[in-house]
């Protein structure tokens, strides 16, 4: 279903859906590169290699540009890659780590200061050069790498799946986070959405892609560029029906398979996967669709929206190990001079990344009985972030003359225990009774006590059970006395953005991801709803109730207040750190209401 927001106000951002990228059958061999003897420095191996001698990429008409998705890929050998990017505070810069793990001794290697400025990944680690077939140069730029970007293995004895979570995130209040390309696996260096689209003709290239030096050097990577031959090719999204056809005017274009993932819902871009796996519902209508566009992908790269935990807004994967990775199984000089499938033990079909689906957990099977006890057992740290996502808008044709306000928010688990919540439903009933649970250290049920209600919010852009005073929104004067109240104190909690993975306990690959799974359905008659150790829960500003009634407040500086929490319901192991503020300065007038967000200390996001 697609809100009011979605269709009228593609400007602002939005909390987004999340839909598992149909998955196709996977017959490729992959042979990883070999380790380097000379290797002095300790750590990983790491190697650049690519997927396939050459790509056929997309330039629409409708919306032009290519997204150079490459197939180079980062190889670990010789142990994990892993990284630590970390800050105290928002008074205090991003910094990173490379971990270093060997045997039972572990080495901490401080990156260099400035390095890492976000947590959105390595800036400027790949250079790539086109040309033409001229011989002209064409293109020249440099492209971040997230060394969690959708992988896969390349020997078949590497873990079956990896330990590291999937995606870089991109909450601009994260504080911690950890990246990293298993042993034995791969990393795509596709920026993703982080990456712009460039401009080329139809016609056929070559790329150039290598290690940028300071990397080279600061992780001991051998400099062997890879080369790609490029088939761009124009088609246009009119008259395709749906991912169908294929424009006559490009080049090379013979498929007619390849569903333009730019281009429609999550639940129509894959239309034409003859493989496809059964698609996954196209997120949760409740949280909103991308802000941006899916990058046009072929059907076998995953490069469509995916579970990944780090969003907001949410950025489709980059693409897992595709098919197109293939060597010959007698090439010589290769793992065992054998080539090796990449869809292994552990994997289902289509996935060699170890991608799935996050499914909602199950209640317990009835609610419980005998006495309410809340045990000296670990319990969840609630906190709230600083809005961002702030816009003023009119009240469009809902409620005319009307100035609003809105936002974006997020409360986020520290642990050490994560927060798990039962609804149940007495037949006929109209809200669920709500109980929190406890477990210790062995992750055994010791206790429970009621916590308040559920109810069914049957709004567009909602459509689940939210859990009642889970948090308020408050708008407080320059005194910080409060001068508004959001009327939206129900959510449903689901664990949509990787806030801090450096915190204890902290789960790198949660449940409840899944909007569509995680809220329950109108006929429930029991829900779980989980915020996991180490992760939030964002509400996007386009979502009824998430913004304030302005229109009768003089202009000057105000507060926005995140307030997780507010009726103390749940028990957590420190209420003192629930509430966070952010300044913003109100101006204009009724009808054309302005509004300036000053950074929040070293976090200039709005």
């Amino acid at each position: 279903m697609m809100t009011r927001s979605q269709q009228g106000r593609t400007n602002r951002l939005t909390r987004p859906s999340i839909a598992i990228a149909a998955a196709v059958a996977v017959t490729a061999g992959v042979v990883a590169a070999a380790p380097d003897a000379k290797t002095a420095q300790p750590g990983p191996k790491l190697s650049l290699i690519a997927a396939s001698a050459s790509v056929t990429l997309d330039s629409w008409k409708e919306d032009p540009g290519v997204y150079l998705d490459l197939g180079t890929y980062l190889t670990s050998e010789n142990g994990a890659f892993e990284l630590k990017v970390t800050r105290k505070s928002y008074k205090d810069p991003v910094v990173a780590a490379q971990i270093i793990r060997d045997g039972k001794k572990t080495q901490t290697k401080a990156l260099p200061a400035g390095l890492v400025k976000d947590f959105s990944g390595l800036p400027d680690f790949a250079q790539i050069s086109v040309i033409d077939a001229a011989g002209k140069s064409v293109l020249e730029k440099t492209e971040a790498f997230c060394p969690n970007n959708a992988s896969g293995r390349v020997r078949p004895d590497a873990p079956a799946n990896s330990k590291y979570p999937q995606s870089c995130p991109v909450n601009p209040f994260t504080l911690g986070s950890v990246w990293g390309v298993e042993n034995g696996w791969a990393a795509n260096t596709y920026a993703g959405y982080y990456s712009d689209a460039v401009q080329l003709p139809a016609g056929t290239y070559t790329a150039k892609i290598s290690v940028t030096k300071k990397y080279r050097d600061l992780f001991g990577i051998e400099d062997k560029p890879q080369s790609v031959k490029v088939t761009v090719r124009e088609r246009s999204w009119e008259g395709e029906g749906g991912g169908e056809g294929v424009s006559a005017s490009s080049a090379g274009a013979s498929s007619k398979t390849d569903a333009h993932a730019g281009h429609g819902s999550a639940a129509s871009e894959h239309a034409g996967h003859a493989a496809a796996a059964p698609a996954a519902p196209s997120g949760h209508a409740g949280h909103g669709a991308p802000a941006r566009t899916d990058a046009p992908a072929a059907a076998t790269t995953g490069a469509g929206s995916t579970f990944n935990v780090g969003h907001g807004p949410y950025p489709p994967a980059p693409p897992a190990l595709p098919w197109a990775l293939k060597k010959q199984a007698t090439e010589k000089g290769a793992l065992g001079r054998q080539g090796f499938s990449a869809a292994a033990v552990g994997d289902r079909t289509g996935q060699t990344d170890g991608s799935r689906q996050a499914p909602g957990v199950q209640p317990n099977a009835k609610r419980p009985a005998g006495k309410a006890t809340v045990p000296d057992v670990p319990k969840p740290d609630l906190r709230s972030l600083p809005a961002y996502g702030i816009t003023v808008s009119d009240g469009y044709e809902d409620v005319p003359g009307k100035d609003y306000l809105a936002f974006s928010a997020n409360v986020w688990n520290a642990g050490p225990a994560k927060l798990v919540v039962d609804g149940f439903r007495s037949p006929g009933k109209e809200l669920m009774d709500a109980y929190q649970y406890f477990y210790d250290a062995d992750g055994k049920q010791v206790g429970y006590t009621p916590t308040g209600t559920m109810e069914w919010d049957p709004r567009p852009g909602h459509e689940h059970w939210h859990f009642t005073d889970f948090a308020s929104y408050r708008l407080l004067k320059a005194d910080q006395k409060e001068t508004v109240r959001s009327g939206k104190e129900a959510f449903c909690l689901a664990n949509t953005d990787a806030v801090d993975y450096t915190v204890k306990n902290a789960n790198w690959h949660p449940d409840n991801t899944d909007l569509s799974t995680a809220c329950g359905q109108e006929n429930s008659i029991s829900v779980r709803e989980v915020l996991d150790v180490g992760s939030g829960d964002t509400y996007t500003q386009d979502l009824p109730g998430q913004s304030f009634d302005i229109t009768d407040l003089p202009n000057g500086t105000y507060y926005i207040q995140v307030l997780a929490n507010p009726e103390n319901r749940l028990k957590e192991t420190n209420h003192d750190n629930n509430s966070a503020l952010r300044k913003v300065v109100l101006g204009g007038k009724k009808g054309a209401r302005t509004v300036k967000v000053p950074a929040h200390h070293l976090v200039d996001a709005n």
